[in-house]
């Protein structure tokens, strides 16, 4: 069996507010997979990311400003594409207030929801979207995938 294609990562991690439980590693352990998934179909040379960990203000005040709406969504992810070096970008705010909130009224351990945010927000900055329905049906198999490898059970199965 050869080797997964793993594309160099860069990531920048941002901490506007605490977030003990998510700690740098744990974040580029959960980047990472979803990078060395996505590079079996579509070349990359390398990625570069950056993930801020923001409060509700935050979190507002960007969906308003990029999106018109406005409340702090859970992640919000901003794609530039990939460079004629072959290199993907681009940047993923993570509401750690919101992702308490979700975590705690979904009944879903915190982790598993936040590796699953950390994911859907990396396959954003990657080119993946979920506008269309066959496209939200292949990032939602994409993802479970993903958070499968990593021992973590499908986030849309009920």
């Amino acid at each position: 069996m050869s080797p997964e294609p793993s594309p160099g990562l860069t990531l920048a991690v941002q901490y506007a507010v605490k977030a003990e439980m998510l700690p740098r590693w744990r974040l580029r352990r959960w980047v990472a997979q979803a990078v060395r998934m996505v590079a079996q179909t579509r070349p990359m040379t390398g990625v570069m990311l950056t993930l801020r960990l923001v409060d509700s203000d935050e979190g507002r005040e960007l969906n308003n400003t990029y999106r018109g709406k406005d409340y702090a969504t859970n992640v919000l992810t901003f794609e530039y594409g990939i460079d004629q070096q072959g290199v993907a970008s681009g940047d993923i705010v993570l509401c750690v207030p919101v992702l308490y909130r979700e975590a705690e009224k979904q009944g879903k351990p915190l982790l598993d929801h936040a590796a699953h945010l950390v994911v859907h927000g990396v396959l954003h900055a990657l080119g993946y979207d979920h506008i269309k329905r066959d496209e939200a049906q292949r990032m939602e198999a994409l993802e479970a995938a993903i958070l499968a490898r990593m021992g973590l059970p499908d986030p849309y199965q009920a």
